[in-house]
């Protein structure tokens, strides 16, 4: 048997089976009524929100938008999960410690260790809004 026959036989053997009871398929804007937007936690400031996209926060594997006014800064702080971000609006500088500042703009992606310090400044104009796909339960702890 080829690699690769060999391969396509695992991959079907292991492809889940259409569940009758799955999860609704999803889709949002970040301007859709139907999302919950709430306050960060108090030490990152007035003006910044999250809406739960999908999952439980206090599990694994939650998605959410981030959201900060044009012009605001988010202090410094750390995950105890890694974040999967990808800017949605916006154009973001976000410096982790012990690396150069990156200036995200619309439509790319970033990755953040867990555990890793950073800070970030939200361009002044458009707010900006981040998706993030946090892999541990989401949490923000004020950093030094």
């Amino acid at each position: 048997m080829t690699r690769f026959a060999l391969f396509a036989a695992l991959a079907l053997a292991s492809a889940p089976s259409p569940a009758s009871d799955a999860a609704p398929a999803l889709a949002f804007a970040i301007d859709d009524p139907a999302l919950a937007w709430g306050p960060c936690p108090e030490f990152i400031g007035e003006g910044c929100q999250i809406a739960v996209l999908h999952g439980d926060p206090a599990g694994n594997n939650a998605d959410v938008f981030f959201k900060v006014p044009g012009g605001f800064t988010i202090p410094h702080h750390w995950h105890t999960s890694a974040e999967r971000m990808v800017l949605v609006s916006g154009e973001l500088a976000v410096t982790y410690d012990g690396q150069p500042t990156r200036t995200l703009k619309a439509g790319m992606y970033a990755y953040g260790p867990a555990r890793l310090g950073h800070s970030a400044v939200c361009a002044g104009g458009a707010d900006c809004v981040l998706f993030i796909a946090f892999e541990a339960p989401v949490d923000a702890v004020p950093g030094d």
